[in-house]
């Protein structure tokens, strides 16, 4: 509460208007090796190969970082790992003619590069699964049967039309249900169009974005801050995902500054708080 508060003592760094680094206790902290993706799945996923297929010790843990491009970084790396053959699914992607005033627009960009285009909270174009792998859900699909944003499966089977899963959180544990490819769109975007992309509403989830933990309880943390959070309470939305601070892992790429050993950004708007009197 303290980190969320913006209460716990902060340090300011050169060059900068305000104190936002916060000293991590030694106990949480991770010392960072040449190789912190192996360090931080090895501290969070112990004894991985031996109990790749053991749902209970998957739903109790996972990786949290801040940034998409170091969760997808991780997860392609426990995906090399698990056993079992995998299966590409490709997606169809097409520009929404209802998007654009040009007539013309879906003839300047071919289907090749859209294909190569992410977005946020949406899966990629060639989606990689295996049997007994955890996806969570990107949107909600039907709430009254638990099948909510964010919600984690595991994979049972990989059909040819459809994926079967097992629900492994929230209120409906260990049902079975079926996920079929839908047709999803872009709604942040650089690009004058909005994208729409038929594929499977699931992305791996050994290591997930901040953001995308939220509502998630979880026995068993590793917060991987390769670069310092960027928004708003992320900090704190990070370190409270933990049930028990017994279970709490960080791992930091150390800053250059000396006097801030073991600190890392915390993002408090003081000024909300002060309204709040």
């Amino acid at each position: 509460m303290a980190v969320s508060d913006g209460k716990q003592p902060a340090k300011i760094k050169d060059g900068e208007d305000e104190p936002t680094w916060i000293q991590i206790l030694e106990k949480f902290l991770i010392n960072a090796s040449d190789s912190p993706i192996t360090q931080i799945v090895a501290e969070t996923y112990p004894n991985f190969i031996e109990r790749q297929k053991d749902n209970t010790y998957l739903k109790e843990r996972a990786i949290l970082t801040p940034r998409n491009d170091d969760a997808d970084a991780i997860n392609a790396y426990m995906f090399d790992k698990l056993k079992g053959e995998s299966i590409t699914y490709n997606s169809a992607d097409e520009i929404c003619k209802a998007s654009t005033d040009t007539l013309d627009q879906q003839h300047l960009y071919t289907i090749e590069f859209l294909n190569t285009l992410n977005f946020p909270g949406m899966p990629p174009h060639a989606l990689k699964l295996k049997k007994e792998f955890p996806i969570p859900l990107l949107r909600n699909v039907n709430p009254s049967k638990g099948l909510c944003n964010g919600t984690r499966l595991i994979i049972t089977k990989l059909g040819e039309f459809a994926l079967k899963a097992k629900i492994l959180t929230g209120s409906h544990v260990g049902d079975t249900i079926l996920i079929h490819m839908i047709i999803l769109t872009s709604t942040q975007s650089k690009w004058l169009f909005v994208l729409k992309r038929r594929q499977y509403l699931v992305r791996p989830c050994y290591a997930m974005t901040i953001n995308k933990s939220q509502g998630q309880s979880l026995n068993y943390v590793g917060l991987f801050l390769p670069n310092p959070v960027f928004s708003h309470v992320q900090l704190y939305v990070a370190l409270s995902r933990v049930t028990n601070p017994d279970g709490l892992k960080i791992l930091m790429i150390e800053d250059n500054d000396k006097e801030l050993k073991n600190c890392t950004r915390n993002i408090v708007y003081k000024e909300v708080f002060s309204c709040l009197t």
